[in-house]
């Protein structure tokens, strides 16, 4: 425990590519370093799971950002969070009929149409729902490094395949990227299948299964990722001592924080990463210590 709050503090060794690789030779807590994840792109400053979020996470000096897929109605993969549009975009003004206005039953070329910024400060006016593709070219160009969520499952079958052959038309799955990626799920069963399919892959899985179970996640999963909350450091020694589906110990990254007092809170417990709307935050508490 001591050593890894010490190690915490070396914070400037975040994000390395060997911390999330299936094939490291040390777990990423022996390795001196925190990994922050900027939640959604830096979403404290710049609207959630945009290419100004990704922008503002690469300003900031973050190497990993996290970010929501979804399905469109025609098929195309979009990177937002919730299933409706209608809080982080202006849909309600644009297509007033269309209650609920769930990003399914919306074509592409019908959500490119929309403002995905207003909402968040009037600087943002004009900013787009990404595509995946679009995403993933705004990380590469920052050479930053991607925690994908699989989100909402259930309501896309044949998901998870479909985002692994995006992966791959844009080049994310050649070896010099599976340690810039991971993906992660609430759905043990998508994890899966990504698993089943890309076994490379790094995935995690978000939840705090019971202790008893790690066994069975340790099949498909390199991660586990719970809430902060449902978080413990007796919690995060039994993950750890379960090996992953790479030979490798089980890893945590929790979420969400967001102030000084939870990021120690998350280093006391032992966690590899944490997840964050304001990376900045959690650096700064633990440079400062």
């Amino acid at each position: 425990m001591h050593a890894r709050a010490v190690a915490a503090t070396t914070i400037a060794l975040l994000g390395t590519a060997a911390l999330l690789s299936p094939v490291p030779t040390a777990r990423a807590g022996d390795a001196g370093g925190l990994t922050v994840v900027a939640h959604r792109g830096a979403s404290a400053y710049a609207p959630e799971n945009t290419l100004a979020a990704v922008d503002k996470a690469a300003a900031l000096g973050f190497t990993w950002v996290e970010n929501d897929v979804q399905r469109t109605r025609d098929g195309r993969l979009v990177v937002i969070h919730d299933d409706s549009l209608r809080r982080t975009t202006n849909v309600e003004q644009v297509f007033p009929g269309r209650a609920p206005w769930k990003v399914k039953d919306f074509t592409a070329a019908e959500i490119a149409r929309l403002d995905a910024g207003s909402w968040f400060s009037r600087a943002y006016t004009g900013t787009r729902v990404p595509t995946l593709a679009q995403y993933m070219r705004e990380v590469e160009h920052h050479h930053e490094k991607l925690l994908l969520e699989i989100k909402n499952p259930k309501l896309y079958p044949g998901v998870e395949r479909q985002i692994l052959n995006q992966l791959g038309d844009e080049g994310w799955l050649d070896r010099g990227h599976l340690g810039r990626l991971v993906v992660q799920s609430f759905s043990a069963d998508s994890l899966r299948l990504v698993h089943r399919l890309r076994p490379a892959v790094t995935t995690g899985y978000l939840g705090t299964p019971a202790t008893a179970t790690l066994p069975r996640y340790a099949g498909f999963a390199d991660l586990i990722n719970p809430s902060v909350g449902s978080a413990s450091a007796g919690y995060v020694r039994a993950v750890h001592s379960v090996d992953g589906p790479h030979s490798r110990p089980l890893r945590v990254f929790t979420w969400t924080v967001d102030d000084a007092v939870t990021a120690w809170k998350a280093v006391g417990y032992g966690v590899d990463g944490v997840i964050s709307n304001k990376p900045d935050v959690v650096r700064a508490a633990l440079r400062a210590s």
